[in-house]
């Protein structure tokens, strides 16, 4: 079985993602007998979803976990649901800035993750991660990625979704000490852990939940 494990490009004055960070330090690692396969997407409106649509295409995997940056979250989220708008609070990395756009006029207004989130959050947070569901991924590339991917597996009996990660040590360092952030060997421990628990027989998605959430950056 191959698992897509995506992250993003730096953006916003960043020299460093950690979605990128971690999805590569797990690149080619095999765990519950599948094979991590990560893929570095640009941070641009035009070029996620084509480079999403190029690896489901070569790569034909039966996990899919998309990461990104939420920067000012304390913990590891995972996302519930996608909507279907672009709001950009500021310009992607070629200076594109959407507004009130649908991501496809021809799809739903949401959709769900069917990643095991709940197994996910409490996995994690067995481990010792801090972890928790989101309703928002926001309204930039991560979200219109995030609808994208469901939209392409709608139907396909895949397991797919999105987990957001909170800012580095040393973004928070360079920009406000006073921003959360969570060590890079912290975090690529808990992105390994979601791909064993969603591979898991025991683990089923979950549909629907007053959970925790908040927006993101």
């Amino acid at each position: 079985m191959n698992i897509l494990l995506t992250g993003f490009e730096p953006f916003g004055g960043e020299v460093i993602n950690p979605s990128w960070e971690v999805a590569r330090s797990l690149h080619g690692q095999v765990i519950a007998g599948s094979t991590v396969h990560a893929r570095c997407l640009p941070t641009t409106f035009v070029g996620a979803p084509q480079a999403l649509a190029d690896a489901l295409a070569v790569l034909k995997p039966e996990l899919v976990i998309a990461l990104g940056q939420a920067s000012g979250r304390s913990e590891v989220s995972i996302e519930r649901v996608a909507v279907n708008l672009i709001d950009a609070r500021i310009a992607d990395n070629v200076g594109e800035r959407p507004l009130d756009t649908p991501v496809r006029t021809d799809a739903p207004a949401a959709y769900f993750s069917t990643l095991p989130v709940k197994a996910i959050r409490d996995g994690l947070r067995a481990a010792g991660h801090p972890a928790g569901l989101s309703l928002s991924a926001g309204a930039f590339v991560c979200n219109q990625l995030f609808f994208e991917l469901q939209h392409r597996l709608a139907g396909r009996g895949r397991m797919s979704g999105f987990i957001h990660l909170p800012a580095l040590p040393e973004q928070a360092a360079r920009t406000q000490p006073s921003v959360p952030s969570m060590g890079l060997a912290a975090q690529i421990d808990a992105i390994k852990l979601a791909i064993a628990i969603s591979l898991s027989g025991d683990a089923q998605p979950a549909a629907g939940d007053p959970d925790e959430g908040g927006p993101t950056s």
